[in-house]
């Protein structure tokens, strides 16, 4: 059962690795913009759901605090993000926001029934460096008069790594409170573009494919499965292997001719995939007892 829902979490880890292709292909259409429509189209799915079994709109009756940190990890975290991407260089700032898987695996620590070991530090550590060597292939350069972007980055790690570990407590509420909250988040990011962008449509049916695509996977059915991957699965396993989506998605990035191959990307592979493994030493030792066990 763990090891499903580990698994389960990972895909949302794969389909997280498609952003940053979808989002190149989609057009100029303005960040929230895309986020409101993204949430829309990522909601239909649990609707449809919710449709065809009326009886579990209940599942939405949830406590205040359930929807507090729902809403404030979908939306506080891309509001965080694309502020910081406004004030900082992207470069800086995605290298800072991604501290949040290491976050994850050190607060899992706090979380009943685990135990942080030396293994799963070291192996998120590992996946830090296989993100530094893949965002800052072109160098990194912080500057001071960047504060208020780098600070949104680092509000947005901790944002979704609170929202992550949270989760992990309201083990017992259905996923079908998703739906909710991709609707209230494309709902509040519509308010921010009306507020804060010129609205500009994707201009081709390629375009309006790949905005299809963003919300259908990355900005809907990924965090479906992040949602109860993290409430019955290994959240310190998932915290470690976070670190591969920014290389699987420089990965296919190269593959479609958006970037180059260079050595950086095969020394984050190694650093990502061993220490991804290191993380999840706990699960293979299960996985190998049983087996010993039975011969």
């Amino acid at each position: 059962m763990k090891l499903r829902a580990t698994l389960i979490g990972f895909t949302a880890i794969l389909m997280w690795s498609f952003l940053a292709l979808f989002t190149a292909a989609s057009g100029k259409m303005p960040p929230f913009q895309l986020s409101a429509v993204c949430f829309a189209i990522g909601s239909l799915p649990g609707l449809a759901v919710l449709a065809l079994n009326p009886s579990r709109l209940a599942l939405l009756k949830q406590p205040v605090k359930v929807w507090i940190t729902g809403i404030s990890g979908l939306f506080g975290y891309h509001f965080l993000y694309f502020t910081a991407l406004r004030n900082a260089p992207a470069v800086e700032a995605g290298l800072i926001a991604y501290l949040w898987p290491l976050l994850i695996v050190v607060g899992s620590a706090l979380l009943p029934g685990e135990r942080l070991r030396w293994y799963h530090v070291t192996g998120a550590l590992a996946g830090l460096c296989g993100t530094f060597l893949i965002v800052g292939r072109n160098g990194i350069d912080f500057n001071g008069a960047y504060a208020v972007g780098y600070g949104a980055a680092f509000l947005c790690a901790f944002t979704w790594s609170g929202y992550s570990l949270l989760t992990r407590r309201f083990d017992a509420v259905s996923t079908d409170v998703v739906t909710g909250f991709c609707l209230a988040t494309s709902i509040l990011s519509l308010v921010c573009h009306l507020g804060l962008e010129t609205t500009v449509w994707p201009a081709t049916a390629f375009e309006w494919l790949a905005v299809a695509g963003l919300g259908l996977l990355p900005v809907g059915a990924a965090f479906y499965a992040w949602d109860h991957g993290v409430k019955n699965g290994d959240i310190q396993i998932l915290g470690a292997a976070s670190y591969a989506a920014p290389l699987l998605s420089t990965l296919i990035l190269t593959l479609f001719g958006f970037a180059e191959p260079s050595w950086r990307i095969a020394l984050a592979c190694l650093l990502v995939t061993g220490g991804a493994v290191l993380a999840a030493r706990d699960m293979f030792r299960r996985k190998i007892q049983p087996a010993v066990a039975a011969q």
